[in-house]
């Protein structure tokens, strides 16, 4: 096992590195980041050199890429074009932001979809199986804006008529949230809707691909295999095929995680949370390229140890997975 994961995160050094220069040139080519300040009448000539010669703006595309690569390993990704704030100090305050978000939004998700899943499947063409797959069809087809902008509208129209605050519709946190189990009511509260909105369309995916990879594992040699040796019907869903059945879903999961670390762009932004989506749209207007390519340098290790992650659960799920 050991050796697999010193194997594969060797592998990742080279996918990082070729990774990191398309981002690099693809990022560089998206207009002047010196655009605003041009026109700014404030700006002088002397200072626009200035940042210019300081951050090699002038050379060739690789000789720049040399120097991020040179301020990403040795100054925790550098300074912004315009600010002497380093950028890993603004990383460290969005990325637990996000990982609040995702994090429980994904655990939720997992659980319910999981359980609704394995239900359906078990229960085929029933009431219940379908409802569940009536509304997952409605979680696919919601946009995510749309649906985050309703449930703002919902709450404060709540809030309005009852004058009672259940939840929160922007913001991370009250001006004065307090302290210990203060805090964690307060910061929940805050979460609680934008969480609610990413759980619809993943609940939507995990409970369609589970009752679809149950419903396949069902009818397999092993599993009538093990109702022959007279196990009770619960003992060969949960134990054989349930198990086997998670596969295709931990693989999914793995994924989204990982593209959802850097994918909450559109609810951080209605909601007003200050994440790493937010953070990203930020300095994608001001066309600052150095924050943009930290961000997307932290998405892109984020997909590939959740990947890590699959790969390992396989084993767990599946005896016949071998790592040697």
């Amino acid at each position: 096992m050991l050796t697999f994961i010193a194997r594969r995160i060797l592998y990742s050094i080279p996918v990082l590195i070729a990774t990191s220069f398309l981002i690099f040139a693809g990022v560089s080519l998206i207009g002047d980041p010196l655009g605003g300040l041009k026109v700014n009448p404030l700006a002088s000539q002397q200072t626009i050199d200035h940042i210019t010669a300081e951050k090699h703006l002038n050379d060739p595309i690789p000789v720049r890429y040399g120097y991020w690569v040179r301020d990403a390993v040795t100054h925790k990704f550098g300074t912004p074009l315009l600010s002497n704030v380093p950028i890993w100090d603004d990383l460290k305050r969005v990325i637990p932001h996000t990982l609040m978000l995702v994090v429980t939004a994904e655990l939720i998700s997992l659980l319910i979809g999981v359980s609704i899943g394995i239900y359906s499947a078990i229960r085929q063409y029933s009431v219940f199986d379908y409802a569940a797959t009536t509304f997952s069809f409605l979680g696919f087809a919601m946009p995510v804006f749309w649906l985050a902008l309703m449930a703002q509208i919902l709450f404060t129209n709540l809030f309005l008529a009852w004058h009672v605050r259940i939840f929160y519709t922007s913001g991370l946190s009250s001006p004065d949230p307090g302290t210990g189990i203060h805090w964690v009511l307060d910061r929940a509260q805050h979460l609680a809707i934008p969480v609610m909105v990413l759980c619809v369309l993943n609940l939507a995916v995990y409970s369609r691909f589970m009752r679809a990879s149950l419903l396949e594992v069902v009818n397999t040699d092993y599993v009538r295999t093990a109702r022959a040796k007279g196990l009770t019907e619960k003992r060969v869903t949960m134990k054989h095929a349930v198990r086997n059945a998670l596969i295709p879903v931990v693989t999914l999961a793995a994924l989204n995680f990982g593209a959802l670390i850097g994918g909450a762009i559109v609810t951080e932004q209605i909601f007003q949370l200050d994440g790493m989506g937010n953070y990203f749209i930020q300095n994608l207007l001001n066309t600052d390229i150095y924050p943009i390519m930290a961000w997307l340098m932290v998405v892109a290790v984020a997909v590939i140890f959740f990947n890590l992650i699959a790969d390992i659960l396989y084993g767990v799920l599946d005896p016949r997975v071998r790592y040697d």
